[in-house]
């Protein structure tokens, strides 16, 4: 398993879906006017990641489905700001910013884990939501799991008392930075900014307030030779920055949606196509939540349990 590339995800489809009205005060990704489910939309969205499996299982990618049956979680098909692993057996459980939000919890997921993956420990970060203290997994960060890095952009949903303590308890060093849209909106969540990979990354460099940061980052990103391809601010609201590389038996993909694959150029794809297979996904209603194919996926950095969890 590549370090940066997990060859497992969960996915979560959802049975009620919408785009949450709790979320939309400090989202600009998020599209305004759907803040009531409606029988299509849902059916839209359950549709579009039946289709997301479907379409990873076929690549490669070992895809753990759950199913959410409850009205009220309008955001739970986004488990990656809940939940994120780590190689060595490590499990990390994340304050949520938006108090609906904070029943996308789910501990049959944990037990899952548990059962088909070596799990050496639970950290639980979840009782900082009580002192106003929320850090949104790999929304809020997003990992160099090979320099050890934590990227973090500053916003309501990532606080730097949590980042700090997660780092600490992980081994990452924090980068914090901060960034804005082109109309001076911060940008929410680190990971409609950034994509990192094994031998590239993508970023819309240009959002990052500092100048002497962005370079900073940018120098960071381009160790170990990998090469940065700068994403421009249109691209990063086609979610273009929205993309997880993941691993196979035959190689690694990168998964992505297909607005964000129509937004680039030809340079730009031919660079990640150097060392992956893109695979689009097409999830245009899930999209309007203001998330898209990385939001959607939970990567496991874990190893797999050699009878595959079997209990005797």
């Amino acid at each position: 398993m590549a370090v940066q590339a997990p060859a497992a995800v969960v996915l979560i489809r959802p049975h009620h879906f919408l785009p949450n009205p709790d979320t939309a005060a400090d989202n600009a990704f998020q599209v305004v006017g759907h803040a009531v489910e409606t029988p299509a939309v849902a059916r839209a969205a359950f549709d579009e990641v039946t289709a997301a499996a479907a379409t990873l299982e076929a690549a490669g990618v070992t895809v753990h489905l759950f199913e959410d049956t409850g009205a009220g979680r309008p955001d739970s098909v986004f488990p990656n700001n809940w939940l994120s692993t780590h190689s060595g057996g490590h499990v990390a459980i994340f304050p949520m910013f938006a108090p609906n939000r904070r029943t996308e919890r789910r501990s049959d997921i944990v037990e899952l884990l548990k059962k088909r993956y070596r799990v050496q420990d639970v950290i639980d970060y979840s009782g900082l939501e009580y002192d106003g203290v929320f850090l949104e997994g790999t929304g809020a960060m997003v990992l160099d799991h090979e320099s050890r890095i934590a990227y973090a952009c500053r916003s309501n949903r990532a606080d730097p008392i949590a980042l700090e303590r997660f780092c600490t308890n992980f081994g990452y060093e924090p980068m914090v930075f901060d960034a804005a849209d082109e109309h001076g909106t911060p940008i929410y969540h680190t990971n409609v900014l950034m994509c990192i990979g094994t031998d590239f990354a993508l970023i819309g460099a240009e959002l990052i307030s500092s100048a002497a940061r962005r370079g900073e980052v940018v120098d960071r990103l381009s160790a170990h030779g990998r090469t940065v391809v700068e994403l421009t601010p249109a691209q990063i609201r086609d979610f273009s920055g929205n993309a997880m590389e993941l691993g196979t038996p035959g190689g690694r993909v990168l998964a992505l949606s297909s607005r964000a694959l129509r937004s680039l150029t030809v340079v730009q794809k031919a660079t990640i196509e150097a060392s992956c297979t893109i695979v689009p996904l097409d999830v245009p209603t899930i999209e309007l939540a203001g998330g898209s194919v990385r939001c959607m996926l939970a990567g496991i950095h874990l190893d797999p349990r050699p009878d595959g969890g079997r209990l005797e």
